[in-house]
């Protein structure tokens, strides 16, 4: 397991780091490997925020809390980790592909050349975030992901930034007419 803890806007402790990357390790158990955390602790006025993102073979899980101090911020993130965290585990558990997609979606010559409308496979939650482009970029850069969903700080607005197929990124603006 990989943990990484990035600060901003506060002193990097080897205390936080630690506690962090030692609570962590109880997701070990959960995931299928490789498994990577990783936290970013920051520090707004009196506001600690510990956001936490989780990526393992097939699933990937955040989390956000605020609280007074950095060590509760931490652990009421865990406890929505470990939440979510079970959930897909029992999910996994629980889940007998072949049984469930038979039942719900019959055959293709069942529908008699109707075509078929694609349907929604995976649902995925977000923490849209507050940054300028160039911090998205940075954000998008260093990540695995191929795409980042943000709210420009100078607009106010929702946007994408996305990883094109040439190694270049990609600005989605939404828009409300």
């Amino acid at each position: 397991m990989q943990v990484t803890v990035t600060f901003k806007h506060m002193n990097s402790t080897e205390a936080l780091r630690s506690y962090a990357a030692e609570k962590s390790e109880r997701f070990a158990k959960y995931l299928v490997e490789p498994v990577e955390v990783h936290w970013f602790l920051s520090v707004e006025k009196i506001r600690h925020i510990a956001e936490a993102t989780i990526a393992a073979k097939d699933v990937s899980i955040k989390a956000c809390e605020v609280a007074e101090d950095m060590y509760s911020a931490i652990d009421m993130a865990l406890e929505k980790l470990e939440k979510q965290v079970r959930k897909h585990k029992e999910k996994i558990k629980n889940h007998k592909l072949g049984d469930t997609e038979a039942a719900m979606y019959p055959p293709a010559d069942v529908y008699k050349g109707e075509p078929q409308l694609p349907r929604i496979i995976e649902t995925e939650n977000m923490f849209v975030k507050p940054m300028s482009v160039e911090e998205a970029t940075l954000q998008l850069g260093v990540s695995k992901g191929n795409f980042l969903v943000f709210t420009d700080s100078a607009t106010g607005r929702i946007n994408v930034l996305y990883r094109r197929g040439d190694g270049n990124f990609g600005l989605i603006e939404a828009r409300v007419k």
